[in-house]
C-alpha cells in the first residue's frame, strides 16, 4: 500500500469519487437549496456543513470497509448476522436493507427524471412527455452499456462544470462573506422549516451511495480514497451552498421557471438558461447513477450477479418509476422535496448498520473506527434520528 499520493493518482481519485457528489447533486439539491435560500435566507446553511461532513465520514467508513476486508458493505454486513446459531438473520437484514435502499433509489429516480425533464422543457420548451421519453431511452441506453468507471468520470465532469457556473451566479447575492461563515456554523430551524432540513440532509447524506461508493473501493489504497472523498464530496458540499445563496435572489414563491426568469433579470438572459441546464445536467447525471445504486445495492446485500438480467431488471424497474412520475405530469417540486426528506427519515436506519460493521475487530481488525470517528458518525446518526422521528411525530400528530 503506498505512503504518498503522486499528483496524477490524486487528481484520478478526485475524479473517481466525483461520482458520489454526482449522485447527490441532483435536482434534490438544486431544488431543496434554492427553496432554502428563497424562504429562509441563510438560517439553513448549517444543514449543509453537517450534511457534508457526515457524507464524508459515512462514506469514508463504508469504503475503509471494503479496503480493509476485500469485501463490500453488504456483504460484510450480513456474515456480521450470518453463522450457525443466527439462522436465517442475516438474509432477514439483507433482505430488509435492500427494500429500504430500493424504495429510497426509486422516490430519489421520481426527482431526477423530473427535474432533467424540467431543465429541458426550461430550454426547448417541448412536451414534457415527449421529454421524459427521450430521457429515459438514453439512459436506459447508457445504463446497458456503460461501465462504472467511465459513468463516475463522465458524472464527475458534469457536476464540476454546473458548480463552477452556480459559483458565478452565486456572486450576484447581496450577502457578506461574514454572515455566510456564521450561518455555515450556526444551528438554526426556523418554524415550519424542518421538513426543508429533513430533505437537505436526504438529498446530501444519500443512502445507496454508501452501498454504491463502497462497491467501487477495492482497487484504492486508504490514502487515495480518502482524498478523493473529502475533495469530491466537500466541492459538492461547495456547490449546494451556491445554489442556496442563488436562491436569495428568488422572492415570493419558488418555481423553476421564477427562479430561471429572476437569474436571467438580475444577471442577464444567459442565466435563465444556464439555471436549466443546471438542472437538466444535475437530473440527467443522477437518473444514472440512482438505478445504477439499486442494482449494486442487490449485488452487495443479496449477491445478484453483476450484468445479470436480474440486475439489469432492478436498474430498469427504478429507471421506469423515474419515467412513470414524469409521464404522469405531476408538479415535480412538492415529488422532489418530499422524496428527499423520506430518504433523510431512512438514513438512521441504514448508518447504524454501518456504525456496527466499522466496528467489527474480527473482520476490520485494526481498520476499525477510532474514538473521534465513532463519536462523529455517532453524531450523525443521532441527529437525523432526532430530527426525522421530529419530523414524522409532526406529521401524525398534524
Amino acid at each position: 500500500m503506498p505512503k504518498f499520493l503522486s499528483l496524477r493518482a490524486g487528481l484520478g481519485s478526485i475524479l473517481f469519487w466525483s461520482v458520489i457528489s454526482a449522485a447527490f447533486i441532483g435536482p434534490g439539491s438544486v431544488t431543496a437549496c434554492a427553496m432554502a435560500g428563497s424562504r429562509y435566507g441563510l438560517k439553513l446553511l448549517w444543514v449543509l456543513t453537517f450534511a457534508t461532513l457526515g457524507t464524508v465520514w459515512l462514506q469514508e467508513a463504508a469504503s475503509r470497509i471494503t479496503i480493509a476486508t476485500g469485501r463490500d458493505l453488504g456483504q460484510v454486513i450480513r456474515a456480521s448476522y450470518s453463522g450457525p446459531n443466527r439462522g436465517r438473520k442475516g438474509l432477514w437484514v439483507a433482505w430488509a436493507l435492500f427494500l429500504a435502499i430500493f424504495l429510497g433509489c426509486a422516490a430519489y429516480q421520481a426527482g431526477n427524471i423530473l427535474g432533467a425533464v424540467a431543465g429541458l422543457a426550461l430550454l426547448t420548451g417541448l412536451p414534457t412527455t415527449y421529454l421524459t421519453v427521450a430521457v429515459g431511452l438514453v439512459c436506459a441506453a447508457l445504463l446497458w452499456v456503460g461501465s462504472t468507471q467511465s459513468l463516475a468520470n463522465f458524472l464527475g465532469l458534469v457536476v464540476f462544470g454546473m458548480g463552477g457556473a452556480f459559483v458565478y451566479v452565486a456572486f450576484g447575492t447581496p450577502v457578506t462573506p461574514g454572515a455566510v461563515l456564521k450561518a455555515l456554523v450556526m444551528p438554526n430551524v426556523p418554524g415550519g422549516s424542518l421538513l426543508l432540513v429533513n430533505g437537505l440532509i436526504g438529498t446530501t447524506i444519500v443512502p445507496y451511495n454508501l452501498f454504491f461508493g463502497s462497491s467501487i473501493s477495492p482497487n484504492q489504497s486508504l490514502a487515495d480514497m480518502r482524498l478523493g472523498i473529502w475533495v469530491a464530496v466537500v466541492l459538492g458540499g461547495i456547490i449546494s451552498v451556491v445554489l442556496l445563496l442563488a436562491g436569495l435572489l428568488i422572492p415570493g414563491d419558488f418555481s423553476y421557471p421564477h427562479m430561471a426568469a429572476v437569474l436571467a433579470g438580475r444577471l442577464g438572459p444567459w442565466a435563465g438558461s444556464l439555471f436549466a441546464f443546471g438542472l437538466l445536467a444535475a437530473g440527467f447525471a443522477s437518473s444514472l447513477t440512482a438505478p445504477l445504486a439499486a442494482a449494486i445495492t442487490a449485488h452487495s446485500l443479496l449477491g445478484v450477479p453483476k450484468g445479470s438480467g436480474t440486475f439489469r431488471l432492478i436498474w430498469g424497474v427504478v429507471l421506469l418509476t423515474g419515467v412513470g412520475f414524469g409521464l404522469a405530469n405531476v408538479t415535480p417540486i412538492p415529488v422532489i422535496v418530499a422524496v428527499q426528506a423520506i430518504n433523510g427519515i431512512l438514513l438512521p436506519f441504514v448508518t447504524v448498520f454501518l456504525f456496527m460493521a466499522v466496528n467489527n475487530r474480527a473482520l476490520l481488525k485494526e481498520h476499525v473506527n477510532s474514538l473521534s470517528q465513532n463519536v462523529a458518525m455517532a453524531s450523525v446518526v443521532l441527529v437525523t434520528a432526532v430530527l426525522g422521528g421530529w419530523n414524522v411525530w409532526l406529521a401524525l400528530v398534524g
